[in-house]
């Protein structure tokens, strides 16, 4: 954490150079209190305006209710912005399609040529472990897409995300894999990459805007607790992962499990029809299943967001405890 308070740079361009904490996180940090960092692009491009700004202003509340600080990760002309303003969280929020840059590591260096640009969970795994900050909550990761190995012409269209967390040492608290992709291979994958995942309260992993996937969890802790105990061990080993911490959606607000397969499903089919590829594939998917679902699927993405938050804040509380 020293890094981030120091007025001497690290190197020309390092990322620790590059970081601009806010005056809350900076006093955060110097007072040893708790911190949680919260990505930026589903404000930008995972949710439609203005949900994707209740959202964003629900999960900082969350983390506030839970005695900890919330530091929303952006950039913005060259800067890691680590904590943002209200009006920054609502520029975000309502920018016009297509002028926010979405990041990961592979374009973190092009995005800091100017402007803004909203950070993906690799990315902000990238600046929340530089800036000294141990625990980031965010929706659902993403993962292997449906297709992506195997039959006659798989495209390996594998996220970012995976490799990150099988480099970035800290806690991230999810709703597991976004469930638009191959859950199943996602989690093969992390644990071929020494990733743990652990499910906090069922014996599957979360389904994301459904409760289940169907899939099993490599590991299950009764409550949130007994996950950060886990976490603190994993960390305190140093092998140099993170460590997947699963949530599942809040019950009441939930998507049928069946209602929400037969969407996902369709929305799969419609992309393919239109042609749709690359990094298009998943907000493009998450918007047709909005559409199918007349808005439930949104519904219950805020909720486990702003759930999720709550649940990193605890579990940043109790690391800091054990210190």
């Amino acid at each position: 954490m020293a890094d981030v308070l120091s007025t001497t740079p690290s190197g020309p361009g390092s990322i620790t150079d590059r970081l601009r904490p806010s005056t809350e996180v900076v006093a955060a940090i110097r007072s040893r209190t708790p911190v949680v960092a919260l990505e930026s692009t589903l404000i930008s491009h995972g949710l439609p305006f203005p949900q994707n700004l209740e959202v964003a202003r629900s999960s900082e509340a969350a983390v506030r209710s839970a005695g900890a600080v919330p530091a929303t990760i952006a950039i913005r002309d060259g800067s890691i912005l680590v904590g943002l303003a209200d009006a920054d969280l609502e520029a975000l929020a309502s920018a016009p399609e297509g002028s926010v840059r979405k990041t990961s590591r592979p374009t973190l260096a092009a995005a800091l040529g100017g402007g803004w640009a909203a950070t993906t969970v690799s990315a902000t795994m990238i600046a929340a472990h530089a800036a000294g900050i141990r625990v980031f909550a965010t929706g659902g990761i993403g993962g292997v897409h449906v297709g992506a190995i195997g039959g006659p012409s798989p495209s390996f269209d594998i996220s970012s995300d995976l490799e990150e967390l099988a480099r970035t040492p800290i806690v991230v608290v999810c709703t597991g894999p976004k469930s638009i992709l191959d859950v199943a291979a996602t989690i093969e994958y992390l644990e071929t990459r020494g990733v743990p995942v652990v499910t906090v309260g069922q014996e599957d992993v979360p389904g994301f805007v459904m409760t289940h996937s169907g899939v099993a969890s490599p590991a299950v802790t009764t409550d949130i607790p007994a996950a950060a105990d886990l976490a603190a061990t994993h960390l305190a080993l140093g092998l140099g992962s993170a460590m997947l911490v699963c949530m599942p959606v809040p019950g009441v607000s939930a998507l049928p499990d069946d209602v929400g397969r037969r969407a996902m499903d369709q929305a799969h089919r419609d992309a393919e029809a239109a042609r749709i590829a690359g990094p298009a594939v998943t907000p493009w998917v998450l918007a047709r299943v909005a559409e199918l679902t007349d808005g439930a699927s949104v519904r219950a993405n805020t909720a486990l967001i702003a759930n999720n938050a709550g649940a990193a804040a605890v579990i940043a509380l109790r690391l800091g405890s054990r210190q």
